[in-house]
């Protein structure tokens, strides 16, 4: 690139990122405000509230990216145009190509970005989060049994503490086994902690007592302690099969997908719709920084002239996206709307592009157009005799 794109280049650079930093560290905040209850109410630690929050970035990043490369574009060009710097551009003979070179470079990487986050990253992190999510909901402690509630489960154990202290500590437990019949086994203890050893989780007692009651009698044996260990894993039921979601799978899943998994023969349709998806996210970047570009890309002097540009701007980027989710969710219904998930950025790149190179031409004929309609459909004046 010469020194005059580089210094484009430099501006719109500088604008997307702040633009893509600023958008996503907010929208990711309003997110993970949502989470904080995995803290306060569920007892989870800091590391698994931020590795779930984080978790979501890649796909923040996915959507906001495009919508930051049209503002930095929109912005680049405006001030490039509001400090002249467009005209003296177009006067000095430099083509729309040679202006649209860094912005088409910028969306280009963008584009790469993308297509990286929506093939690879994106179902990884789902997968990790499905993961992370179904143990979080299957933490027995954090999850079934309530403060100050007798929590009875199937499969005959009964769990009650009094109250949840400072780090998660359960103050006032009892534990009540009855899955053997005709045997009960209670537990009491001052305190409780869930502990994780070898990837298990086991409730440390500290300070209680172990009441065991024998079949057909009614003596019980006291055994008081010190420190005692229960293994949760008799506390929640058997984990059922998980079965991914077609976002949630990698690439190389859907494009060689089981074709005997029951699964797959019921959501045929989502699994084509979400490959051709991923694969066709890529093109958007590129359709937006043509259109910003064909409608801002031409110098203007008056603000009235920028103002309904960006406007058109902005309305052809919401039809593309309306067009995309469109042409994607027909795909789910029928195999020949594949074509209309790659055709929706591709029509609309080719328009941008015959704006870009062409306008003028276009505009020229539009206007001797409508100015031969407006002869012909005027009406003729009577002669005076």
């Amino acid at each position: 690139m010469t020194q005059i794109q580089r210094y484009i280049f430099r501006i719109a650079l500088s604008a997307f990122l702040a633009c893509l930093v600023g958008l996503t560290g907010t929208i990711w905040v309003t997110q993970a405000l949502r989470e904080l209850d995995l803290i306060t109410a569920k007892g989870q630690t800091l590391v698994i509230f931020f590795l779930i929050t984080g978790l979501s970035l890649p796909t923040l990043i996915t959507v906001i990216a495009p919508v930051a490369l049209f503002i930095a574009i929109v912005y680049a060009l405006n001030r490039l145009n509001g400090d002249s710097e467009l005209i003296v551009m177009s006067a000095a003979g430099m083509e729309p190509r040679r202006i649209l070179r860094p912005f088409l470079t910028l969306g280009l990487a963008v584009s790469l970005a993308v297509a990286f986050l929506t093939i690879q990253v994106m179902p990884s992190s789902f997968q990790e989060l499905r993961d992370v999510v179904t143990r979080v909901r299957g933490d027995f402690i954090a999850n079934v049994v309530k403060e100050g509630q007798f929590t009875s489960l199937e499969n005959g154990i009964t769990f009650h503490f009094r109250e949840r202290g400072p780090g998660g500590t359960l103050l006032g437990l009892f534990i009540q086994d009855k899955r053997e019949a005709g045997k009960t086994v209670v537990y009491l203890a001052e305190r409780g902690q869930a502990v994780d050893y070898d990837g298990q989780s086991y409730l440390a007692l500290e300070k209680g007592s172990i009441h065991r009651q024998q079949k057909d009698t009614r003596d019980a044996s006291i055994i008081t302690f010190e420190r005692y260990t229960v293994d949760l894993a008799a506390f929640t039921p058997p984990d059922a099969e998980v079965v991914f979601k077609p976002r949630e799978r990698s690439t190389s899943q859907l494009l060689f997908p089981d074709r005997s998994e029951g699964y797959y023969t019921l959501q045929k349709g989502r699994f084509r719709a979400e490959l051709h998806d991923r694969l066709s996210a890529w093109l958007y970047p590129l359709a937006i920084a043509l259109i910003a570009f064909a409608a801002l890309g031409d110098p203007r002097t008056t603000r009235q002239g920028r103002g309904l540009a960006v406007a058109g701007a902005v309305i052809a980027v919401v039809l593309l996206r309306i067009a995309g989710f469109t042409a994607t969710s027909a795909a789910v219904r029928s195999q020949g709307a594949v074509v209309a998930v790659y055709a929706v950025p591709l029509v609309a790149m080719a328009l941008s592009a015959l704006m870009i190179f062409h306008g003028p031409a276009l505009r020229d004929a539009a206007a001797r157009l409508g100015h031969g309609l407006r002869g012909v459909l005027a009406p003729r004046r009577p002669r005076l005799g």
